[in-house]
């Protein structure tokens, strides 16, 4: 289950991301645990996705992997609620988090973490919004990616075992803007 052969990555190249996680978080801490117990909220959530609907071919390993991986990045970030005592702004750790996977040579599963934040964010919003990122489109194109995205939504790091209702996901997703909001709902018509 944790491991199985990378379909697009490294030829030869297998993915064990339980040993991805402990190798960047080393110690068994409260970080850890959140980003552990999230991690695995939403691959639960999504694999339950992939299962109920089969006509949307998803690959399921991959996207198990790509969702415990999803938020690898948070401890470079400075998000005391959380943990996270790094110097980053916590808006980066998707982008830092696609680093670290591509430097383990998993460019497949680094393109989820940089396109998770919000319900993907556009060039535009990056630019208008002044956000501390690189100004490129970081919207999630395969419908892996596009379930992660959207289970992602359904769970937080600050109350961890209880799923948000649809219409507090979509709260969540408010401040990054309407076109977030209609991808999403978009998806959730897809998936529900």
């Amino acid at each position: 289950m944790a491991s199985s052969p990378l379909r697009g990555d490294k030829r030869g190249a297998y993915m064990n991301y339980n040993s991805i996680i402990d190798k960047y978080y080393p110690e068994d801490n409260e970080l850890k645990h959140i980003l552990v117990v999230h991690s695995r909220m939403v691959a639960d959530k999504a694999l339950a996705i992939v299962d109920k609907h089969p006509e949307l071919n998803a690959d399921r390993a991959f996207v198990e992997e790509a969702a415990m991986l999803h938020d690898i990045g948070i401890f470079r970030c400075n998000a005391d609620g959380i943990q996270c005592f790094g110097t980053e702004p916590y808006i980066c750790h998707g982008t830092i988090g696609a680093e670290i996977l591509r430097e383990e040579g998993f460019p497949q599963h680094a393109r989820v973490c940089e396109r998770h934040t919000g319900a993907g964010l556009t060039k535009q919003q990056i630019e208008s919004q002044s956000l501390p990122l690189v100004p490129r489109d970081l919207l999630p194109e395969t419908v892996e990616e596009q379930i992660i995205c959207y289970a992602d939504k359904f769970f937080s790091k600050t109350n961890l075992t209880k799923e948000k209702s649809l219409e507090r996901a979509i709260r969540s997703l408010e401040k990054f803007g309407a076109e977030g909001v209609e991808r999403f709902m978009a998806w959730s018509e897809r998936f529900e």
